[in-house]
């Protein structure tokens, strides 16, 4: 796992992830993820939620490029050790909050403030991924005008659903984009 872009760029970490029921997002995924959201946001202006954050992959990427407001949401104490001992390493822990917990007990709790950019990365055989839009949007997770990527496989198709504006595919990974509206609606 490397960091590709920002000032941690080509960093690698080796998480002990062998035995981990995490699935992490490919380089090449990853890369063509950042390249679209490079040319879309500002990274130092977002507020990022990391759903299923597994390695932190994505948070590094967030960090590195200026980000200083991550929350990394997971239930799997090794990869929440890991995180935190790589966001020290990194020396980064005041632009991290690490939250060790289920994410569908995360989508119940109130929020104080709502996310900019929401990455849901969960583990493929996940029985309810279909209903992870929902929840994220019922939750009022999401600011106005903000961005919620969900990563799933072929099995998982969500064109038909309105919010869903833009899927983009790397192999077997796919990237599916959601959008409120500007005025705070979730695009229903």
């Amino acid at each position: 796992m490397r960091i590709i872009s920002g000032k941690f760029k080509g960093r690698r970490f080796n998480p002990p992830a062998d035995n981990w029921p995490t699935r992490p997002t490919t380089d090449y995924a990853k890369e063509g993820l950042f390249n679209l959201l490079n040319n879309r946001l500002y990274f130092e202006d977002q507020r990022v939620l990391d759903l299923f954050g597994g390695t932190g992959s994505h948070d590094y990427e967030w960090i590195s490029r200026g980000c200083c407001d991550v929350t990394y949401v997971d239930k799997h104490p090794p990869a929440v050790a890991f995180v935190k001992q790589t966001v020290a390493t990194l020396g980064v822990e005041d632009c991290i909050q690490i939250l060790r917990m289920d994410v569908f007990r995360f989508l119940e709790r109130p929020v104080s403030q709502p996310y900019t950019y929401i990455f849901a990365g969960p583990p493929y055989p996940l029985p309810n991924i279909p209903e992870l839009p929902d929840l994220v949007f019922k939750a009022g997770l999401l600011a106005p005008g903000g961005l919620f990527v969900l990563e799933h496989n072929p099995h998982h198709d969500f064109t038909e659903d309105e919010r869903c504006t833009e899927v983009r595919k790397y192999g077997k990974t796919i990237f599916s984009f959601f959008q409120t509206d500007t005025e705070g609606g979730a695009g229903e």
